[in-house]
């Protein structure tokens, strides 16, 4: 079954061109199942690029997907049109009541931030608490990630001396994951942050399962079985150019920014990258709606019990 989304929604045509099956909202309401309910809290600048990129893999699975976009009340976006969010976007309140298989919560620009000194850090705050009563399993991706093992486990960011940036290859540590299944053992994928989280800050005997790890760039992937949550430390829904986007805007901007390492071939910016992940960002998010399904109540109304 194709991914479900507004007819209008920008990244329909994209999905659509790169064969991406796509189901038509009329088609959607006359089937009798029901759909796996996804979420996204988009916190990304650029809101139509972060949707098509999770909507890519979401709608890669052989089951019938829901997507809902959503987003903060506490902060306006200003790279966004507000035609766009208003006929898109739901805001947290709108949706609070609802429950959901799966929510998805995206990176943002605030990562040297205290996280209590970001904007809508409180109804973040909330969004983590409301998500052990309304949600089965949560993903969080990069500065999110951080936001959410700070919530639950008060682990500590720090600042990098340089930004990670670049291709870095990643070691599984548990093949037998189900999140992890048909994996190699080791892999790249892309990373763009400048803080990290270390592993001798994790509490011990709580729960927490470290999936993915590079030598170059610590933790990747971490497993919170307790709470739900999923930990993605890196930016593995990353399409072909998008480590190239940041790199010539910060350059345009003209900040000093290094060239994202093992990148470009032959380092050199006038060439097209290679894609090195792209399959394995679709397993891991196919693992995960895999699980999902085969674990979460058919019943909306039992989710979180």
């Amino acid at each position: 079954m194709p991914i479900r989304i507004p007819n209008t929604l920008p990244a329909r045509a994209i999905l659509e061109k790169e064969g991406v099956m796509v189901m038509p909202e009329a088609t959607a309401n006359r089937q009798e199942i029901r759909p796996l309910r996804i979420g996204l809290l988009n916190l990304m600048p650029n809101k139509i690029k972060t949707e098509t990129q999770f909507a890519r893999l979401i709608g890669a699975t052989p089951l019938q997907v829901e997507l809902t976009l959503v987003t903060t009340a506490s902060h306006t976006p200003k790279n966004t049109s507000q035609d766009h969010m208003l006929a898109f976007y739901k805001n947290f309140e709108d949706v609070k009541h609802e429950r959901f298989d799966g929510f998805i919560i995206t990176g943002a620009p605030v990562e040297l931030l205290p996280f209590e000194e970001v904007t809508y850090w409180q109804e973040l705050s909330d969004i983590y608490r409301w998500t052990q009563s309304n949600v089965h399993s949560t993903f969080n991706i990069c500065w999110a990630a951080q936001a959410a093992i700070y919530h639950f486990h008060k682990v500590p960011k720090y600042a990098l001396a340089d930004k990670a940036f670049g291709i870095y290859p990643h070691r599984n540590l548990n093949p037998t994951s189900v999140y992890l299944r048909g994996f190699s053992d080791d892999f790249a994928m892309p990373v763009s942050r400048w803080t990290e989280n270390r592993k001798s800050d994790l509490p011990k005997n709580n729960g927490l399962e470290i999936l993915m790890e590079s030598d170059d760039v610590g933790l990747c992937l971490i497993n919170d079985a307790v709470h739900r949550q999923i930990y993605m430390f890196n930016h593995i829904e990353y399409d072909t150019h998008s480590l190239g986007d940041e790199y010539r805007r910060d350059v345009e901007a003209g900040k000093a920014m290094n060239k994202p390492a093992h990148y470009f071939p032959a380092n050199d910016p006038s060439k097209v990258p290679e894609n090195r992940w792209r399959a394995h960002a679709h397993l891991l998010f196919g693992n995960w709606i895999n699980e999902m399904y085969q674990t979460t109540p058919y019943d909306l109304a039992d989710i979180g019990k």
